[in-house]
């Protein structure tokens, strides 16, 4: 078929395609373990999670160097003209940036809050001013730029489905609760580039060095929060169940690796998962996932 018995629909469609592609190559490029993991979900579910993740990874470059590495003087007016864009995005139908087009198809399909999204943004901004916290801070931080994501994949899990308040409220507080977990790994995995690189001490009493006691206490925080994930897991439709299953074991193996070693040692390495163990891991949150007890299918 050429370009010329393209209907106006054939046209606009091919645009969502290619849009929803290039917000894929995001995730494949910066993440093994959410892209493996979101290879589980269903087709619907995982297009909009990718492009999800993308517009997130896309503000992380701009507080976290890549940007200034590309001259630009002032990451933080970039913040806020990307901000602008993309609490605009799901007002208009067409945008030249495909990753901002994928995004608001995903954000108007699954009726994105645009207080959560507001929310992401303002922890993104503390990136460029604040390179200390304290625990009411960090709490703040961690809720903007983890758990309203855990929100808005849980938005994307519902976005044909209908649930009981009372029920969809206790998948919020897991969604929180593993978007919580998923960032305190993050930071502990990623001290060295933090506070050497970008100057930041996320965890408060950790801004000379991160010692073992610090870490311990960190770790069972992340327990906690796994936990609580956990209880609502089998309750996902299984169109997102063994995606976010895989996501989970994944990151609760790193925090086994990152407990297991010296704090001193996790400030010179990056931990990860080897690549035969995240494979056996996501083989068995692939099996599992049916097998779960809940009420969602």
């Amino acid at each position: 078929m050429s370009d010329s018995d393209l209907s106006d629909t054939d046209y606009l469609r091919r645009y969502d395609d290619m849009a929803d592609r290039a917000a894929a190559a995001v995730i494949a490029e910066y993440s093994t373990s959410f892209g493996m993991s979101s290879n589980l979900l269903s087709p619907a579910v995982r297009r909009d999670i990718r492009n999800l993740y993308a517009m997130v990874r896309i503000a992380d470059e701009i507080v976290d160097g890549t940007a200034s590495a590309a001259g630009v003087t002032d990451p933080s007016r970039a913040l806020d003209s990307y901000e602008q864009q993309i609490r605009n995005a799901p007002n208009l139908r067409f945008h030249t940036d495909p990753v901002v087009h994928a995004y608001a198809q995903t954000a108007r399909r699954c009726k994105f809050k645009d207080e959560h999204v507001a929310a992401f943004f303002r922890s993104m901004r503390r990136d460029l001013t604040q390179t200390q916290h304290t625990d009411e801070t960090l709490d703040d931080y961690i809720y903007g730029s983890a758990e309203v994501i855990g929100l808005l994949c849980l938005a994307a899990f519902y976005a044909d489905r209908t649930v009981s308040p009372q029920q969809y409220a206790e998948l919020e507080n897991g969604a929180r609760s593993l978007g919580a977990a998923f960032q305190k790994i993050n930071f502990l995995r990623d001290v060295r580039e933090d506070t050497v690189s970008l100057g930041r001490t996320y965890f408060p009493g950790t801004e000379h060095q991160l010692n073992n006691a610090a870490k311990d206490e960190i770790v069972a925080s992340i327990r906690k929060d796994l936990v609580v994930a956990r209880g609502v897991i089998p309750e996902l439709p299984l169109s997102a169940r063994a995606g976010v299953l895989a996501a989970t074991e994944l990151f609760t193996e790193l925090t086994e690796l990152i407990d297991d070693i010296d704090a001193t040692e996790l400030v010179r390495t990056r931990i990860s998962v080897p690549a035969r163990r995240k494979a056996l891991l996501i083989a068995r949150s692939v099996a599992r996932a049916p097998l779960l007890k809940g009420s969602s299918s």
